[in-house]
């Protein structure tokens, strides 16, 4: 692949081919050739450890904090709504602490002027606690049963009187399967509203109508979190009904906040995930949010009671794989800088 990109240069390959760690073409232009070359210097200055000149250090880190924050992509809520509009079921899947349930907050606020409502999944979750189901509904001392709407039919009722989103946090917590039973049906983006819209017989009429079917002025946004291995995979036939969006670690939210050893510690661990760890695992690397404190002080804090347990947890079910050592010396490197906490021996 080298050879065929730089196809000038099969001298240089002939005699350095073997222990060619890395190359770039400098080009001619003085100033583009400066950036080449200084680049290839700070990058091999890291890998082996190297501190930079004082007078270099601004220039040398600048680069590096350039190069972090174009590892992952940031999805906009303005794109995100797009997105929504158009195929109008989407889940914001990633780890822990990234903003997921903010920004769709966020969203629901902005695009849809705070016409919505937010429920969440959890294993206890029901198809009558979504869908449609019956509730005790005790008179004259005689028990009877009164249906009761779901959250998906009071989302459906609501949307009639205009744009509704419908919030599902934590979505993979659920049994999907149990928990939307025949209204998956319903979830095909392509087949809402109008003539072409699907429906399903419910088994309980509400308000005398049995037949269910969405609106095209409903959208679900749901979040779902990728990091915690004991929550099942999203069955493929529910998966495939939703768009993805991708919402990892933001490293300019950490370096808003101007604690400069948050910036660090998620440095640290940035570099672990992206250069020794498997890629599957990036969806682990903590989000930004167990970053944010007021203070050092309070940054000390919650790096101990909360990254390091994360850490820890991350090390014991041996998540990282052969990156597991070089976790467990940021691990420790972050216990050495914050300290021992008052009161400990």
């Amino acid at each position: 692949m080298v050879r065929e990109r730089f196809p000038g240069f099969e001298n240089v390959f002939e005699r350095y081919g073997a222990e060619i760690y890395a190359c770039a073409v400098v080009p001619s232009d003085a100033a583009r050739a400066r950036e080449v070359v200084r680049s290839f210097l700070d990058l091999y200055a890291y890998e082996r450890g190297w501190q930079p000149m004082q007078t270099a250090k601004v220039e040398y880190e600048e680069f590096h904090a350039q190069l972090r924050r174009e590892l992952f992509e940031q999805p906009t809520p303005s794109e995100v709504n797009g997105l929504l509009r158009r195929r109008r079921f989407v889940v914001l899947q990633g780890p822990p602490g990234t903003g997921k349930t903010r920004m769709a907050e966020e969203i629901r606020q902005d695009f849809f002027d705070g016409r919505g409502m937010t429920v969440q999944f959890h294993p206890a979750v029901t198809y009558e606690d979504f869908v449609v189901g019956l509730s005790p509904d005790p008179q004259d001392r005689v028990l009877r049963f009164s249906v009761r709407e779901g959250w998906l039919a009071t989302a459906i009722r609501r949307a009639r009187e205009g744009p509704f989103v419908l919030v599902i946090d934590e979505i993979n917590r659920a049994d999907l399967g149990k928990v939307l039973g025949e209204a998956i049906y319903l979830f095909e983006p392509d087949e809402v509203g109008g003539e072409r819209a699907r429906h399903v017989e419910l088994p309980h009429a509400i308000d005398g109508n049995s037949d269910l079917k969405l609106p095209d002025s409903l959208f679900v946004l749901a979040t779902m979190n990728t990091a915690d291995r004991s929550i099942a995979s999203m069955d493929l036939a529910i998966r495939r009904r939703f768009a993805f969006v991708s919402v990892p670690p933001n490293r300019d939210v950490i370096v808003a906040r101007g604690v400069p050893l948050a910036i660090q510690v998620f440095d640290w661990l940035t570099d672990v995930f992206v250069e020794h760890a498997p890629n599957e695992t990036l969806q682990l690397l903590p989000g930004h949010a167990y970053f944010l404190a007021r203070d050092e002080a309070d940054l000390r804090e919650r790096l101990r009671h909360e990254l390091l347990p994360l850490l820890d947890q991350y090390l014991q079910q041996g998540y990282l794989g052969p990156a597991a050592s070089e976790l467990s010396a940021v691990r420790d490197r972050v216990e050495d800088v914050i300290g021992a906490s008052v009161g400990t021996g």
